[in-house]
This record gives structure tokens, sequence and C-alpha cells, in this order.
């Protein structure tokens, strides 16, 4: 059995949104800058309450009011996309027919963690899930969160039920998209979660990443994304070089700490984040002001540290 047609604008750069706090509080009015700032910046899609936006320590009040803040500034320009995936099918139901009442254009439904379901509980999951909802259903395999990582032959299941339009794979094996293409239909979505390997993945076929690091820098993002996909291979590699050293401090702990701690440096986004994540050590403090630096340093000047200087992107 065919699925619905993936939208065809769900792709290219696509910001896995930060959720900004004040005082341990949801910042309404961070929120609402840092998502203007991002389609004012050119990015093609908005993630909200995926694990770089905290979204398991968000309580329900503060889900509705992130999702309402993306929907309404995207006013259908951009797609906006709302991770709903948790370790229960049932709970994951609820959460996913919420993003769809408050009028998101999809879920990310990231493989149930913790349980580690075998390869058949993982299709019944999904299985009952489009059941139950109308959106558009990306799944997101994550092997390293999730402690299971899907078979070529369940990617292909997963591909057969109505309702499943993608998959975004943060594993980094580029060599996934040639096999995994072969066995899926040509209305399926091939995306990334992985900063690190969202150019290879691009210029190899894929069709977007979900990116932690643009929201630091959507535009230098966006631009090495686009460069890619229309063939101007030297101008994006030129880019993937530059944001490199920014992708690898951002990995060195977790990213929601390292991308707000980043963001405090550049933006009026307080580096504030839930337990039990805490404030980046150190050496990653210092990783990130150098990447950052160098990405100052080779840029056009558009960009600069926020506290000493209040330009921005």
């Amino acid at each position: 059995m065919s699925g619905p047609t993936c939208p065809r604008r769900i792709g290219g750069a696509m910001t896995a949104l930060v959720t900004p706090f004040r005082d341990r509080a949801f910042d309404d009015a961070a929120m609402t800058a840092h998502v203007e700032w991002q389609l004012l910046s050119g990015i093609d899609g908005l993630l909200v309450c995926s694990q770089t936006g905290e979204g398991p320590a968000l309580t329900a009040g503060e889900r509705s009011r992130a999702i309402e803040i993306c929907v309404e500034l995207a006013e259908s320009k951009v797609p906006v996309i709302v991770a709903t995936g948790t370790y229960d099918t049932a709970t994951t139901i609820e959460e996913t027919l919420h993003a769809q009442r408050l009028r998101a254009d999809a879920a990310l439904v990231t493989v149930p963690y913790y349980s580690k379901p075998t390869q058949s509980g993982v299709l019944h999951h999904f299985r009952q899930l489009a059941t139950h909802t109308e959106l558009p259903l990306i799944v997101h395999n994550q092997p390293s969160h999730t402690a299971i990582d899907l078979t070529a032959a369940t990617v292909a299941q997963l591909a057969e039920i109505p309702g499943i339009v993608g998959i975004a794979d943060s594993s980094g094996d580029i060599s996934r998209i040639d096999r995994w293409r072969a066995l899926l239909p040509d209305r399926f979505g091939l995306y990334t979660s992985n900063d690190a390997c969202a150019l290879a993945f691009t210029i190899a076929g894929g069709h977007g990443c979900f990116s932690s690091a643009a929201n630091i820098v959507p535009r230098l993002f966006q631009s090495m994304q686009h460069s890619a996909v229309f063939d101007s291979l030297a101008v994006s590699r030129s880019l993937g070089e530059r944001l490199q050293p920014l992708f690898s401090a951002l990995a060195r702990e977790s990213e929601p700490a390292t991308v707000k701690h980043a963001l405090s440096q550049v933006r009026s986004v307080r580096a504030d984040v839930r337990l039990p994540l805490v404030g980046v050590a150190d050496d990653t403090a210092a990783a990130i002001h150098a990447a950052l630096t160098r990405v100052q340093c080779e840029s056009t000047g558009r960009f600069a540290f926020h506290q000493t200087c209040h330009t921005r992107l």
C-alpha cells in the first residue's frame, strides 16, 4: 500500500529550535523573537519541541505555546514540524493529535526509546500512530539515543504505512541513502538530523536537515544547503569547512546546552537549561567561542558577539 505524497516543502535547512527559558520559566518573548529571526534569515522549516528544544522537559502548556508561536509566525510559508515521539505508543498518539489540532504541518516521531522494542514492535508502534492520526509522519532514527537502529527491511516496511512520508537519520552513515533509496518510493523524504554530515547527505541526494546549529547561523547553514542543491559545490564546501568547527564544538556535550551557550554569545537568548541538563564545561565553552570567532572572522561582517556588539545576522 502506498502512502500520501510527502509535502515537497518539507526539506532544505530546517531549524531544530531551542526553547528559551528565563528564571526556569518558558520565555514567550524570547521564543517569539528567535522564531522571527529564523524566518527572516530564510530558514526552510521549523522543528519545535525536539530534543534540542528540550521537549521532554516542557509542560503541556509550554508545548502548546511553543507550537502556537511557530504556527502563527510561519503563516504557512514554511512548514512547522512538531517532535511528538515518546517511549509509549498511546502518549505518542496523544501528542501527535495535539500537534494536529494546533495546525502543525507534520510530526517528527522518534523510534521509541528506553524500552528498546524489537523491529516488529517499532512497526506496530508506527502503524498504530498512523491509524489514529492524520498528520504526515517523519520517522526519526537516532540509535545513539534509543539504543536500537532500524534495519533496511524495517525502513522499507515503514514506507508502506499510509501517513509516513519520510525518515530522518542521525547516525551519520551517508551510505544509507543509496541502500535505502532502492527500497523506498519516490514520494518518501530522506532527512538527516546530524549537522556534521548535513552537506554530504544533501550532495548524496538527501532532502534536508533538521539542524541544531541553524539556531545560531541560520543564513550560513541555509546557504550551505541551498548551494549544494543547486550544484554550487565549491560554495557549499567552503561554507561547510567554515562551519565544521562549530558543528564539532556543539557536539561535545548535550546540544540543548551547547546551542544555548552559543546563542547567549551572539543573541539575546539565555543559556538556561532544565535539569538534568546543566551548563557547559569550561573547555566546551572555549571550543564554542573559538568556533564562533572563526565564523565571525570568515564571514562578511554581519556576525558579532552579543556581549561586545549588538549587530546581528
